[in-house]
């Protein structure tokens, strides 16, 4: 591993004068496009696991959202036709005379992706799934063969991992809204609220605004007057929130689209947008970490949906964030770091050719003096990507 340690760039992101941050929420038709394709590969990996003895060769991360058509109303409103979702990708169909039920599989998890994260949407009724899953190249397939034989897994593509630690304020704000509006508590006290809630937040020197878009659900809705009344109580539920985790001044704006006397309101009957306006893709929304933020190192993988044992487009998201979090919380003199980490197809994905941490260190430190440390915290990371995909599959890591 060639590993590079270097000084952070100044100014500090909580230093700028402005900076912003976004949250697609579960119910986002990109974020649903995200859970059904880690859903589909962690089906797979279930199944390949349990009836062919090893994670096989798949990367489903390619799905796609067509809107469905409805007609939301107060007290009630129905879906006229179903969005439709379209998982494509690569999977291993055969092996060793063991058949794979890609079909059932896909429209199984998605299902019960449906169930465990929507409250107001019959899975069964308004959603369509299309499997259009083929099998993998050649060449990959034989790399995740030659991983078997080998004893250790080799990277099966060139990429790159960006991750940095610790969070901002607003970075911690703008996922404490999302998640207490789309708490199970709250979905059970406010069945009004749905599951597509976006988060934009912008921090102007110590002032930060946020602005949500949330669908509301029209059957727990009287009239528009019941509206806005519900629409104020989301907003104080999200405000709440946003000043937990915070000192700074923060204001909230809930749907700033709305214009009530023309009857123009975000009224939804299954609580997302996909039931008949907005399409989805997976990869356009959250990074890894769960949040879009412009003014943090990114990458454009959709880590959502890639295989668990061998991708690191999606294993050195994960890692390097890990990694730049225990540099962070071990070593005392380091207020700030990012870490990079690029692969080389056919490479072990403990060995990458290239690391790299970059540091912010407090007053009177140097980068220099905290480098064995930092190389011991690295190599540790690395260490534990062999079994990180176990983690995955028992739902304790997220990847949107």
């Amino acid at each position: 591993m060639d590993l590079t340690i270097g000084a952070l760039r100044e100014p500090a992101v909580e230093d700028l004068e402005l900076e912003v941050v976004e949250r697609k929420g579960r119910g986002h038709p990109d974020t649903i496009c995200d859970g059904l394709a880690e859903q589909f590969s962690i089906s797979l990996s279930r199944f390949y696991s349990e009836r062919c003895g090893a994670v096989l060769h798949h990367n489903v991360d390619k799905v796609l959202l067509r809107a469905g058509s409805s007609e939301p109303a107060f007290g009630g409103g129905k879906v006229v036709a179903p969005m439709e979702i379209y998982l494509a990708g690569r999977a291993t169909r055969e092996f060793q005379g063991v058949e794979v039920p890609l079909e059932e599989l896909a429209r199984e998890g998605s299902r019960s992706w449906f169930r465990q994260n929507f409250h107001a949407l019959d899975p069964d009724r308004d959603v369509a799934v299309h499997c259009l899953t083929r099998p993998g190249s050649p060449d990959l397939v034989e790399l995740f063969l030659r991983s078997h034989r080998e004893g250790r897994w080799l990277a099966n593509d060139t990429s790159v991992g960006a991750g940095f630690a610790p969070m901002t304020d607003l970075e911690r704000i703008v996922g404490a809204v999302e998640a207490r509006l789309n708490a199970a508590e709250v979905k059970q006290a406010c069945p009004e609220i749905g599951e597509d809630i976006k988060v934009m937040g912008i921090r102007r020197a110590r002032r930060i605004r946020l602005t949500v878009s949330c669908a509301f659900v029209g059957r727990a809705l009287e009239s528009a007057a019941d509206y806005l009344e519900k629409k104020e109580r989301a907003r104080r539920l999200a405000l709440e929130a946003a000043m937990s985790a915070t000192e700074m001044d923060v204001s909230v704006e809930i749907n700033t689209a709305d214009d009530p006397a023309q009857g123009k309101i975000y009224l939804t009957v299954t609580g997302t947008s996909a039931e008949g306006g907005d399409d989805g893709e997976a990869g356009r929304g959250n990074r890894a970490n769960g949040l879009i933020t412009p003014f943090r190192p990114m990458t454009l993988e959709a880590a959502a949906g890639k295989n668990p044992v061998s991708h690191v487009g999606k294993l050195y998201q994960i890692a390097s964030s890990r990694i730049a979090e225990a540099v962070v919380l071990q070593i005392p003199s380091v207020a700030a770091a990012e870490c990079y980490l690029v692969s080389q197809i056919g490479r072990p994905i403990r060995d990458p050719q290239v690391a790299g941490v970059d540091l912010r260190v407090r007053k009177g430190a140097r980068p220099a003096d905290v480098a064995p440390e930092v190389e011991r915290i690295v190599e540790e990371g690395l260490g534990r990507l062999d079994n990180l995909w176990r983690e995955i599959l028992e739902g304790r890591v997220t990847v949107y």
